[in-house]
């Protein structure tokens, strides 16, 4: 018996073949260029698509796959969600957030209706897509520029949690709503949308009655096993068990069941394990669902639609980025956070694509969507780092602009408190008291030595007045608040900031006010340590890998016996190696 002919390999290993193999190159190309990795996905799900020439995937399957996906993308999102993050910001973030949200649904709607002819209801959806920043882009741009830790930081990580929210229920809402359109009139959709809230409110019921304790218990079992890969089977387990039964019991969707998975895990003690071992799962299906975004997309229709993508660009930096820094104006944050906060959150990314799928899944909106809701992500994505330093460049001017001050009511632009009387000359002035700089004003109060800190949170500057430390709250890069800090009679700076742009300023201010003045600098790269090692009168330039790098060879060179003084001498030389290189 002659057996069959196989001519290649089979077409399903050959889609999983693909969709990994261009997504690792494409996507490293794109990081090679300090583009998001996101790019270069979504470029590998043009090239496999059935839009252009040579081999096309199996959609079916990377449909599937692209589901996962999604699921795993809202599992890590539900696992790191943290009330407190909300919390901490809620009087900016929840009503500052909802009002971006609901600003940038309006103009998108706006948008789809007269560019892209869309009813109301569809309209409203493509408006929602547009109003979503991308987490992953928002927080390594701040990551990048040292901001995720300041309070531009923390706004905009509460900002980003609540829009997560607004997602959440948007996933629940489209479902509903295409029920509705179907079955038609709005006693229908009224219908739809209770039942869909009930079927909402049982899940979350079960949820918290048995799933809080269930799943919990059980990864605490497989975890006393032992054995590493049955935890990690547990995890994404339990993450994709619990959105299919979602799916099937409930109606809800099989994201937001695995989102719901992922809240109930992050509240236990085993919730940083379980992240840790679902990420690169996460990983490597949301890079499957970006491809799968791509191989959607019609390059030809995008063409055929260039003021439909141009417009949904302009909702997005008005919207997002404008309607954020207004908002926050008004909220009364100060003028250089919000710029610094709508500078990174100007763009669409995941999101977007999750709710246009979506959408476009249950009929709600057309496929011609795709095109400009990518249009805009793409152009959003590559202007997100100039946006940023843009915001920063700008921040000090609208700082010291009159009509911004008098418009947030502000007569003074620097608050002072005391612990104490300030030292009257010859003490240290610290700028920005977290980590690095806590540790600094610690170790001068336990030596006694005369101390002012400069801190732009409020909260914490009062913490330390509350301490006994004497501190000023205010910006250090505005002339009035240094002035405050007595810092024409002081003997040292240490600029703890953790922005480059904003250490420069202090540092310009400081040889202004002090000439004379020895400072002691932070950065976050080697060329910025060579830049502030050429200033005159920085005494130390403190870059944190090295100085740990160096910490970690002291460390090991007097534990092998080499003597404290040779030691510090090769620390020494090592670190001035490196600035010269």
């Amino acid at each position: 018996m002659v057996g069959r002919m196989h001519h290649g390999p089979d077409p399903m290993l050959a889609t999983i073949v693909a969709c990994i193999l261009l997504a690792f190159l494409l996507g490293a190309a794109a990081r090679a260029m300090k583009l998001p990795t996101i790019l270069g996905y979504i470029a590998a799900g043009i090239i496999i698509g059935p839009y252009t020439p040579g081999f096309v995937a199996e959609h079916g399957l990377v449909s599937a796959m692209a589901e996962l996906g999604v699921a795993l993308l809202l599992f890590s999102v539900g696992l790191h969600f943290r009330p407190a993050d909300l919390l901490a910001v809620r009087r900016v973030a929840v009503p500052g957030a909802l009002g971006q949200i609901a600003l940038a649904t309006a103009l998108g709607a706006v948008v789809g209706a007269v560019a892209l002819g869309l009813a109301f209801g569809a309209a409203l959806a493509f408006g929602m897509a547009l109003a979503i920043s991308s987490t992953a882009v928002a927080t390594r741009a701040l990551e990048e520029r040292g901001r995720l830790g300041s309070e531009a930081g923390r706004i905009a990580l509460g900002w980003l949690v609540m829009q997560d929210l607004v997602v959440v229920f948007a996933l629940v809402m489209l479902p509903a709503t295409a029920g509705a359109t179907q079955a038609g009139g709005e006693g229908a959709l009224l219908y739809e949308l209770g039942k869909a809230a009930l079927s909402l409110v049982a899940f979350i019921g079960v949820m918290w009655l048995f799933g809080r304790r269930a799943l919990p218990w059980l990864l605490v079992r497989v975890a006393r096993g032992g054995s590493r890969e049955l935890f990690t089977l547990a995890v994404l387990a339990m993450a994709l068990g619990v959105a299919f039964l979602a799916s099937t019991l409930f109606g809800v969707s099989f994201a937001l069941g695995a989102f719901f998975a992922g809240v109930v895990l992050g509240e236990s003690d085993l919730g940083h394990q379980a992240a840790a071992e679902a990420m690169p799962m996460q990983r490597i299906f949301a890079a499957i669902f970006f491809v799968s975004v791509g191989m959607l997309l019609d390059p030809a229709a995008v063409m055929a639609q260039p003021l439909a993508g141009a417009a949904a660009v302009l909702v997005v930096l008005l919207a997002i980025a404008g309607g954020t820094f207004a908002l926050l104006l008004l909220l009364r944050v100060h003028p250089r956070t919000a710029a610094i906060v709508a500078g990174s959150l100007g763009q669409i990314g995941e999101f977007s694509f999750l709710l246009t799928e979506v959408a476009v899944r249950q009929q709600i909106l057309p496929d011609t969507v795709r095109g400009p809701v990518l249009v805009a992500a793409v152009a959003t994505i590559l202007l997100t780092p100039l946006l940023l330093r843009a915001a920063e460049a700008a921040a000090p001017r609208l700082e010291r602009s009159a009509r911004l001050a008098l418009w947030r009511g502000e007569r003074r632009p620097r608050r002072i408190l005391s612990a104490g009387d300030a030292p009257a000359t010859g003490h240290a002035v610290v700028v920005g008291s977290g980590r690095v700089g806590a540790m600094v004003i610690g170790a001068l109060r336990r030596h006694g030595l005369p101390v002012v800190a400069v801190e732009e949170n409020r909260a914490a500057a009062e913490r330390l007045v509350a301490a006994g430390t004497a501190a000023i709250w205010g910006d250090a890069t505005r002339p009035e608040v240094l002035e405050a800090a007595a810092l024409d009679r002081a003997r040292l700076l240490v600029v703890a900031l953790p922005g480059a742009v904003e250490a420069r300023a202090v540092l310009a201010l400081a040889r202004a006010a002090n000439p004379a003045i020895h400072v002691v600098i932070r950065t976050h790269s080697d060329e910025e340590a060579v830049l502030m090692e050429a200033e005159e009168g920085v005494g130390l330039v403190m870059m944190g890998e090295r100085e740990v790098a160096l910490g970690m060879a002291d460390y090991a060179m007097q534990h092998l016996g080499v003597p404290p003084a040779a030691a510090q001498q090769t620390v020494d030389a090592l670190r001035r190696r490196q600035l010269a290189g």
